[in-house]
């Protein structure tokens, strides 16, 4: 789907909003919405249409938004937001709305101030309900970023780059130089390793502890490719694995499947959740699980919609969400696994393939 395509399913928001233009200042929805890529811009939808729209940034940007955004009228301003405001009630704006879960309350006095008698209303959430359903280019972009994890790791095994000895953050560091080399503009996040007692940590950071014979080892790592993040999650063993390791991975891996299973349009969120949460309450695991299952992923690691206890809606088809159960046990170990997988009619597309089994490495 083209930018401008993307504008016109805005514009079609708007009268239920209740406003006549929306001003969007979040940098991630501007994306969205133009193709720009730099870091100071705002953007003023139209309901009328592109004519009325008006996209700013700074002189920084000049060359660089007229390359991106060629199909826009350019206001050139450090204050984007401010600009865009004042102009409001030349172009015939009576209702503005603007995105007040990314606005502060200083920065709304300024823009109540530069739009000039024009009434600002509050209008969260208009752009991500569009960004949560992928087009066809996105999805593309997010199996490229999940094809660069899999292949890094794939590199990672095979080098013997997980063994005792080497520290949590060497092998953090290796898994993400390898994502760059396979072309991924550097990670999707802070790569989560976390071996032994740290994988029961559901977001550990790396540290100095070396890796060591019988630990469990949790890898939950992502790729950014084309402004796209991928996110996956597997735990692995070095060495023979225990039998309560097993065990633990086998339960974890059948709430995943669970959790696979359940994704289909017109599913609640909170059913997809219940679905892989089930199966760990039925093993008496139900306090261990600490999180919700899943999360879209997009420009952004972490966006809607949030597939939880507390999430609230239905999948669509199109979404690309995450399915991640985790156990943990506190001093001794925890499982994650994770896939990146898109919503379709059919059955969901699984973009992330590295084997799900308990490997021992």
């Amino acid at each position: 789907m083209s930018c401008s395509a993307r504008r016109a399913a805005l514009r079609a928001l708007l009268p239920g909003a209740g406003v006549d233009a929306m001003l969007v200042t979040d940098l991630v929805n501007v994306r969205y919405l133009t193709g720009f890529t730099g870091s100071n811009a705002a953007l003023l939808v139209h309901a009328g249409g592109d004519a009325g729209s008006r996209f700013c940034t700074d002189g920084r940007y000049r060359t660089q938004a007229a390359a991106e955004v060629p199909d826009l009228e350019p206001v050139i301003d450090r204050a984007c937001a401010l600009a865009l405001a004042k102009q409001a009630k030349a172009l015939g704006v009576g209702r503005l709305g603007f995105e007040s879960d990314a606005v502060t309350v200083d920065a709304h006095d300024g823009l109540a101030e530069a739009a000039d008698g024009v009434p600002l209303l509050r209008a969260p959430g208009l752009v991500q309900r569009l960004r949560a359903v992928k087009d066809a280019g996105e999805v593309e972009a997010l199996r490229r970023a999940c094809a660069v994890g899999d292949a890094a790791l794939a590199d990672l095994l095979g080098a013997g780059g997980l063994r005792p000895g080497r520290t949590e953050r060497e092998v953090a560091l290796d898994l993400e130089d390898r994502m760059r080399a396979h072309g991924a503009t550097g990670p999707a996040f802070e790569t989560i390793l976390a071996a032994g007692a740290h994988s029961a940590v559901p977001h550990h950071r790396p540290t100095a502890v070396e890796l060591r014979r019988g630990d469990l080892v949790k890898l939950d790592f992502g790729a950014l490719v084309d402004g796209y993040h991928s996110d996956m999650t597997r735990t692995v063993v070095l060495g023979g694995a225990a039998d309560w390791q097993r065990d633990l991975h086998a339960l974890v891996a059948e709430a995943q499947a669970a959790g696979r299973a359940a994704l289909a349009p017109g599913a609640e969120v909170t059913a997809v959740d219940a679905a892989a949460r089930g199966v760990v309450e039925r093993a008496g695991r139900g306090e261990e699980f600490v999180h919700g299952l899943g999360h879209g992923v997009g420009l952004q690691i972490h966006e809607a919609p949030y597939v939880g206890k507390t999430g609230t809606g239905a999948l669509a088809a199109g979404m690309v969400v995450t399915v991640e159960p985790g156990v943990y046990l506190e001093g001794r170990g925890g499982v994650r696994i994770e896939d990146t997988l898109v919503v379709r009619e059919a059955g969901p597309e699984l973009l992330t393939h590295t084997t799900r089994e308990l490997l021992e490495v």
